[in-house]
């Protein structure tokens, strides 16, 4: 920065208020597309202008944007919230602490993209400029203190901006998830015969239960989406939903909105009896990724989730060259079906001085266990000794 340029930083109550390109050249570091398509600003447009997430959810939009002589150079994505749900990042007990002791945790300000436990960079900048990237957490702790927040979030942050945001005295938290590795497999035989035997017997086992009766597994992207596809897996989404927590997170309007504005990084996986859907898995495509979101299906049947969901995620990200599957948060199950764990990571800055020691104590012993469980968890993978 030199000394003679103007900062500015700005708050948006929406992201139809930043100009789209803008947004999205912020969050490829100055290119057209972003990487990951959570963070581009179709998805997040979508999940607003739906309804999904808005001041009515308990999630209000307060979108950081620094621009340095009229050009945008940051963008942090950013929620006032009301609220601790659809974060995948658990700090209820912290907020249960400090109204137990007469303090107030909410509002608190999140930076996550809102019901993804998927990993994607929060400190969005047109050149990766680490200035810049403090700024961001600068104006953030600026803007909890005028909206007297109690704290602020950012959920499933690289590693890269967990150093940038430890160095800035945030805290840092850690967690576990199951991501499938591609080692240039040239199908899916070739990545069983990287397993142990009994795995790769049970794998063969599962794949054959569950098309046992004729079910038809299909992938559908881009322009070959329709609505006819969307209702079937609304309805699977909302059974999934009901069943877990009540009520789901997505309205039938966001599938819509994603469909007719990123449909060509969307692959809809679906399980198909004769001519009737009868259970689907949502993906989302990245560079090199394939991020597994939603699941659901109104028959049950042995077998098909681990089938729509796992299987067929590493069958095309195979047959597509892509280096990894994503398999969203939590799930033991998946260590045992070739996906390893892995550590997400998330930042904090904690406002009360007394919530804060306390909380920074908990993550130094829940980081210590993490690590310990992700080199366990490793060593029981079910891949050959070599």
């Amino acid at each position: 920065m030199t000394a003679s340029s103007e900062l500015t930083i700005s708050v948006h109550p929406s992201t139809a208020s930043i100009d789209r390109s803008t947004w999205n050249a912020l969050a490829s570091s100055g290119g057209k597309i972003p990487d990951n398509p959570f963070i581009s600003h179709e998805f997040f447009l979508a999940l607003e202008q739906s309804g999904c997430a808005t001041a009515d959810t308990g999630w209000q939009p307060q979108h950081i944007l620094i621009s340095r002589d009229d050009t945008p150079v940051g963008l942090m994505p950013l929620f006032l919230k009301s609220h601790s749900m659809g974060e995948y990042v658990f700090d209820h007990a912290w907020a249960d602490a400090i109204e137990r002791a007469g303090g107030r945790y909410y509002p608190k300000l999140q930076s996550s993209v809102p019901f993804t436990p998927a990993g994607a960079p929060k400190l969005l900048t047109a050149d990766g400029s680490t200035d810049t990237q403090i700024l961001l957490l600068q104006a953030a702790e600026t803007l909890a203190e005028r909206l007297g927040a109690s704290s602020i979030h950012a959920t499933f942050v690289p590693e890269s901006e967990e150093r940038i945001a430890a160095a800035a005295d945030w805290l840092v938290r850690h967690d576990t998830q199951f991501h499938w590795t591609n080692d240039g497999y040239t199908d899916f035989d070739a990545f069983l015969d990287t397993l142990q035997s009994r795995k790769r017997k049970a794998i063969r086992r599962e794949r054959r239960e569950a098309l046992a009766s004729g079910i038809v597994c299909e992938w559908v992207t881009g322009s070959d989406l329709t609505e006819a596809h969307w209702d079937a897996f609304y309805a699977f989404y909302m059974d999934t939903g009901a069943r877990k927590w009540g009520r789901p997170y997505l309205n039938r309007d966001f599938f819509s909105a994603i469909s007719a504005t990123m449909a060509d990084r969307i692959v809809l996986m679906l399980a198909r009896d004769g001519s009737d859907y009868i259970a689907g898995a949502l993906n989302f495509l990245g560079r090199d990724t394939l991020y597994g979101r939603n699941w659901g299906a109104v028959r049950d049947v042995p077998f098909l989730h681990f089938e729509l969901c796992y299987y067929q995620a590493v069958d095309f990200a195979i047959a597509h060259g892509l280096k990894r599957v994503e398999a969203g948060a939590q799930g033991h199950h998946k260590l045992a079906r070739g996906y390893a764990p892995v550590t997400t990571r998330s930042i904090h800055h904690i406002v009360h001085p007394g919530l804060r020691r306390a909380v920074a104590s908990y993550l130094d012993d829940e980081r210590e266990q993490v690590a310990h469980q992700n080199q366990y968890l490793s060593g029981h993978a079910p891949f050959r000794k070599s």
